[in-house]
């Protein structure tokens, strides 16, 4: 693996072992339009990483001093993005959100894969 490669993965490792070990309830977001009613208007936030995902489909912010970017869409019940981290190309990815409280969760591999908790400032 490359040193970038590593380094991506380290960042979801650590964003994963900063999630708190709380019995949330989270629920499934079905629609695009139920989507953007979250996050219109909020930063989502963990420690090190705080990203804008708008309406019009961007994704900006920065994660852990280095600067994020990329593109969304709503495909088929999942969050559908593609994300660059720096130069680093993290590829595209469909993603299950689900949210409990001001609480997002993004689970990648429709659900399938590792998930991130970020708060909705």
């Amino acid at each position: 693996m490359q040193k970038s490669g590593k380094i991506a993965a380290a960042m979801v490792g650590l964003t994963c072992m900063l999630l708190p070990a709380t019995a949330l309830a989270f629920e499934k977001i079905e629609s695009r339009e139920e989507f953007v009613q979250a996050i219109e208007g909020k930063d989502l936030k963990i420690t090190g990483i705080s990203v804008n995902v708008t309406p019009a489909g961007q994704i900006k912010g920065r994660a852990f001093g280095i600067r994020v970017r990329g593109e969304w869409q709503w495909r088929d019940g999942y969050f559908c993005r593609s994300l660059f981290w720096g130069r680093q190309d993290l590829g595209p990815n469909c993603q299950e959100v689900t949210i409990d409280g001001d609480t997002i969760r993004f689970t990648s591999d429709r659900g399938a894969g590792e998930f991130a908790d970020l708060k909705m400032r």
